[in-house]
């Protein structure tokens, strides 16, 4: 009984019935044109059908009409649902099947509206009593025709106002580039929150050991906590600018800020040299804030695994790009005890590198550990 009273109680056929009436409305406009409804032939009921055509077709060429048409589908036929588009046309197959949708719409409707008309009229001719249970049956009848047109209508709706191929393809790419977006930044938190932590649990390490016998380390220790946390604070503020779109965002550290990362990893009690060949300013900006994020992660962890150990960072910029090598030694026993990883650094390195088309390698180099980076200047476009 449930599933036969079914169509009769569903939301669906009432909202859908709503918008078969609203489909009727071209056929209506034209009936009501000179010379209009003269009778109910079956030949002046073919021509009601027939005659909102030509406007249906200047219609359809309106771009926007295709978007007013997903608009009311997915608020009366298919509510929420994603398969109709509510952009409007943009090509001219686009403009086709928003003509097609058109058409069936208010065929669609106008059967419903006949099929309504026919009810009443089969009701009105009926005197007397029986015309009362006769309401009552051609009331149901009525309401399962509207239902299954209804239905009809929906289907349709979801074949010809769905997206073209063109807009799945736009709507995949923004949707890859958001992605994309999001992992840029949370790599970038990830560099920055990273080796602000470690330079903050190194110092503090170190001046727990030695805050009785040598409190000028401690003052030293304590200042570069409080510049790693600034830094730190600087690049939250800037990622937290861009996911709030609140220009401008303060700018990214590029490689001309090298020295600053390496001063915040010496007072950490690491001994860094750092040797920078070519035009480093020159380079596009892309490629030297990602190169920098990529010094700074490949510092970090020599920092979290091998502790306060001597670092060499090499620098060489040229036309064709960039390189970069940071190598340190790894000792036997590590003083303080180092920094769990969970191996996403390493990872994040060569997925930043071969999003600009380059590569990032990564493994013992004799009794050490070397990162060797290329980042090519065509991949910064």
């Amino acid at each position: 009984m449930r599933a036969l009273l079914g169509p009769l109680t569903a939301r669906s056929t009432w909202t859908r019935t709503v918008h078969l009436a609203v489909g009727a409305w071209a056929a209506v406009a034209c009936a009501l044109v000179a010379p209009g409804l003269t009778d109910v032939s079956l030949r002046t009921l073919a021509g009601l059908h027939v005659a909102p055509l030509p406007l249906l077709v200047v219609l359809a060429c309106v771009p926007a009409v295709r978007r007013s048409e997903g608009v009311q589908a997915r608020a009366l036929l298919l509510p929420g649902d994603d398969d109709v588009t509510v952009e409007p046309a943009r090509s001219w197959p686009d403009r086709g099947r928003t003509l097609l949708w058109l058409v069936v719409r208010v065929q669609l409707g106008l059967l419903a509206a006949e099929a309504t008309a026919g009810a009443v009229a089969a009701v009105a001719s009926v005197g007397g009593w029986p015309a009362l249970p006769l309401g009552v049956l051609a009331l149901g009848l009525l309401a399962y025709v509207l239902a299954g047109l209804g239905a009809l209508a929906a289907a349709a709706a979801r074949r010809l106002l769905s997206p073209s191929l063109a807009e799945r393809l736009r709507v995949h790419r923004a949707r890859t580039e958001r992605l994309l977006e999001r992992s840029r930044l949370a790599a970038e938190l990830h560099d920055s929150i990273g080796h602000a932590l470690t330079v903050t649990l190194l110092q503090a390490a170190a001046a727990r050991e030695v805050a009785a016998a040598d409190p000028a380390f401690v003052g030293r220790a304590l200042a570069a906590i409080e510049d790693s946390a600034r830094q730190a604070t600087a690049d939250l503020e800037r990622v937290l600018a861009l996911l709030r779109d609140t220009p401008p965002p303060p700018q990214a550290p590029t490689l001309a800020d090298l020295d600053g990362l390496v001063r915040s990893a010496e007072a950490a009690g690491a001994h860094v040299e750092l040797r920078a060949e070519g035009d480093v300013a020159g380079l596009p900006a892309p490629l030297s804030r990602e190169a920098y994020r990529m010094a700074q992660e490949a510092l970090t962890n020599a920092l979290r695994h091998a502790g306060p150990v001597p670092v060499r960072i090499a620098v060489a910029a040229s036309p064709a790009g960039v390189r970069l090598e940071v190598c340190n030694p790894v000792p036997v026993a590590v003083p303080s005890a180092p920094v769990p990883g969970t191996g996403s650094g390493l990872r994040g390195l060569r997925e930043r590198a071969a999003v600009l088309g380059g590569t990032a390698e990564a493994g013992p180099d004799g009794d050490g550990w070397r990162v060797a980076v290329r980042l090519p200047a065509g991949g910064a476009g």
